[in-house]
């Protein structure tokens, strides 16, 4: 039985709040703790239905066993769950890449990150802490100008003020690369959600 995948899990209010493997999603769906959402026409199918659903179609990953062969359902939304889960984004050098989007927050330009440092925006000799509020990314060029100046002093404003930030609303993990097109109309919805709370 192929499992490999993961799978965009919404919650009953068809916002998305996590991303699980192929395994979690067609237990839940056995479970019948979950539906499965056809890509096709966003109806709801539970175990059954999948499975029959599953037979006329050719399209799409599958998993095999002796008995049955199913489509590997790329969303499922939760039959109880109406929440979020809440998971902290983890403070690291990668996630302020991620957030700032590699990206120099004072000329505006993306660059690769080798082109790229983290900034103190108040200093380290002046009391400035490793905190989100208070890194961001900076080009070498930009770094070197600011020197050991606030950026007002430097005469350099920030694009964006610095934030923890709020990805999806708290999915609190990083969408795998080539994420189904399916998942956009969830995604799009969550990305502006968020983007409005910062």
């Amino acid at each position: 039985m192929n499992i490999e995948g993961q799978v965009l899990v919404l919650n009953r209010s068809w916002v998305a709040v996590n991303v699980a493997s192929v395994r979690r999603a067609v237990a839940l769906l056995y479970q019948d703790m979950a539906r499965a959402v056809d890509p096709a026409d966003y109806t709801l199918h539970d175990f059954e239905n999948w499975i029959e659903l599953s037979q006329a179609r050719d399209e799409g990953r599958f998993i095999h066993t002796p008995t049955l062969r199913m489509r590997v359902p790329e969303i499922i939304l939760l039959n109880a769950f109406n929440g979020f889960f809440h998971k902290e984004v983890r403070f690291s050098r990668r996630s302020i890449f991620e957030r700032d989007k590699s990206t120099c927050q004072y000329c505006g330009k993306k660059l690769a990150k080798s082109e790229l440092t983290i900034d103190h925006v108040l200093p380290r000799s002046r009391g400035g802490r490793d905190a989100w509020e208070n890194l961001v990314l900076a080009c070498v060029h930009c770094n070197v100008r600011k020197g050991d100046h606030t950026p007002e002093e430097a005469h350099m404003p920030l694009i964006k003020r610095p934030v923890k930030p709020a990805w999806l609303p708290a999915l609190g993990t990083r969408l795998p690369a080539g994420c189904e097109s399916s998942w956009q109309r969830f995604l799009d919805t969550a990305y502006w959600d968020a983007e409005l709370r910062e």
